[in-house]
């Protein structure tokens, strides 16, 4: 636990470093620009697909027998925008996910690596577009767990439950290879994920909690629906904040687990006898 712990706080005097807060606009800005024009155009559509799916299939009264029995009934008026904000929800994570694994990531291992680890030599073979098939291909096991579980998301205890876990194997698989691609070698960086797959899950974990944080804004009701291009730009902004923390975790740990690996792998070297 004490590397978890000390990788931890080591991230969050980072987070407070300048050059990190800057760092949070770009992706942020790339993002909101995207969704506004997406949301501008399609939002409508989607809601309208939505509703006529909900009265081909009876959906109106099947859900609102559902949320009456947990006294949730008065929101099944604004059940349908709500539901085409769920389904976006998730495209909106890839996005921040695409543009901190592409653009911040790079900045974030330079800049934890120059600081303390100037002397570690940088072994590794990784490239934006391994980045972007590892963030994709999670990406879409993370949809399909997404969309099984989304029923869930109408009772409170059991989604903030479902949040964390799914959010922590997606950083886990993304971020622990953006951290160690530029430095690990293949063998090297296999190592570390095996042998460190608890302590990392659990990092994940507890960002994951942290990146539920934003989908406290959509359980609103209707004034989610009002509020929903306001409250859509800063979710876009706390993922991208959440992600940005998240790398700085997972870099300071991954660098130092790289460093006692090969130290330890330099010292059983230096041990063997010649016959």
């Amino acid at each position: 636990m004490h590397p978890v712990l000390a990788s931890f706080f080591r991230a969050v005097w980072s987070q407070l470093h300048a050059r990190m807060l800057l760092l949070t606009l770009m992706p942020f800005l790339l993002s909101v620009v995207i969704w506004g024009v997406v949301l501008w155009l399609g939002f409508q559509p989607l809601i309208d697909w939505v509703h006529s799916w909900f009265l081909d299939n009876d959906g109106f009264r099947i859900v609102g027998n559902v949320l009456g029995w947990f006294g949730l009934g008065a929101i099944k008026t604004v059940i349908v925008p709500l539901l085409a904000m769920w389904v976006l929800l998730p495209l909106m994570i890839l996005t921040a996910l695409v543009f901190i694994g592409t653009l911040a990531m790079p900045v974030i291992v330079k800049h934890v690596a120059s600081r303390r680890f100037p002397t570690l030599e940088q072994r590794g073979s990784g490239s934006i577009l391994g980045s972007l098939w590892i963030a994709f291909s999670s990406f879409c096991i993370f949809l399909l767990l997404w969309l099984v579980t989304l029923p869930l998301s109408a009772i409170p205890p059991l989604g903030f439950l479902v949040q964390p876990v799914l959010w922590g194997w997606l950083t886990y698989r993304v971020l622990a290879y953006d951290a160690l691609s530029a430095h690990a070698d293949t063998i090297e960086l296999h190592a570390i994920l095996r042998d460190h797959k608890w302590p990392l899950l659990l990092i994940g974990a507890i960002t994951g909690a942290m990146g539920a944080m934003p989908t406290l804004l959509w359980l609103g009701g209707a004034l989610s629906v009002v509020f929903f291009p306001v409250l859509a730009a800063l979710s876009i902004w706390l993922y991208v904040l959440v992600f940005v923390f998240t790398g700085l975790w997972f870099q300071h740990y991954c660098l130092a687990a790289l460093t006692r690996q090969r130290l330890a792998t330099s010292h059983s070297t230096s041990t063997i006898q010649p016959d």
